[in-house]
Parts: structure tokens; sequence; C-alpha cells
């Protein structure tokens, strides 16, 4: 039988599992972009034209980090700490290359990677929910932990 603090839970678990499969998706596709549409020498030709320092390095990091990171997200796998890398991609894109151009994405502003970092915050702050490989992985092992 379900308790009311597990009934009152689902409504956030599903939200947390709708969070994570957008957010997830979005960088997931942003990364399989720079490395299968893009190419990484075109990620990494366009990251040193936007004044990205060590261009060659750091565009084959952020793809695999937005693939593998998006991956993570949706399957609910390791997510505080996807989401924490995620988030700092997201800084440094804001601080690097959007924050001059405004708020606006389509002025190449910081709107986009803000609300993608904010998101990903949350979900460093939260967690994945009930509904995610690391509650089906780590759940039951936290909640002996903590009765004990």
């Amino acid at each position: 039988m379900a308790t009311a603090a597990s009934r009152t839970s689902v409504p956030r678990d599903l939200a947390l599992l709708l969070v994570r499969i957008v957010l997830g998706t979005i960088f997931l596709a942003h990364g399989a972009q720079k490395i299968w549409t893009w190419g990484l020498g075109a990620t990494s030709e366009a990251f040193a034209g936007m004044g990205v320092p060590v261009p060659e390095l750091a565009a084959p990091v952020v793809a695999i980090l937005e693939l593998a990171g998006g991956a993570a997200l949706i399957l609910g796998l390791l997510t505080p700490w996807a989401a924490l890398l995620l988030a700092i991609d997201m800084l440094v894109a804001a601080v690097l290359v959007h924050a001059p151009h405004g708020v606006f994405v389509d002025a190449g502003g910081w709107e986009l990677v803000g609300a993608l970092g904010a998101g990903a915050l949350a979900l460093v702050a939260v967690g994945a929910g009930r509904i995610s490989l690391d509650h089906a992985l780590l759940g039951r092992r936290r909640g002996r932990r903590s009765a004990a």
C-alpha cells in the first residue's frame, strides 16, 4: 500500500524524469552535433574563432561531455556528477562566448546556456528522483544507511 509520502513524491519524480529527459536530449544532441555533424576539427576551428582557449583540446572534451552527460541525465545515471560537469560547461560557455552578446540567443547571447546550466544545477541539488538508474542502483543502499 502506498504511503502519503510516496504518493506526494510521484509528481516530483515525474517532473524530475521530464527535466532529465529534456535537458539530456538537448545536451546529447549538441554533443552529437559537435562530433558527427560538424566534426571535431570544425568544432575546434569554431571554438578558436570564438576565443575558446586550447580549442583543439576543448572541442573533444566538450563534445564528449555533452554527449555522455546528456545520456547520463536521460538514464538518471551518476546524475549529480554529470549535471555538475554540464553546469560548469554551460558556465564556461556563457563567460567565454555568450555573455558579451547579451541575453538573447538569436544575437549569440547566454539565454540557452543559462537555462541549460540552471537546469543542470537544479539536478545537482535535488538528484535524479526515483525513476532513475541512480535510484535503482543506489536507492536501497542509501535507504539502509539512513535507517542505521
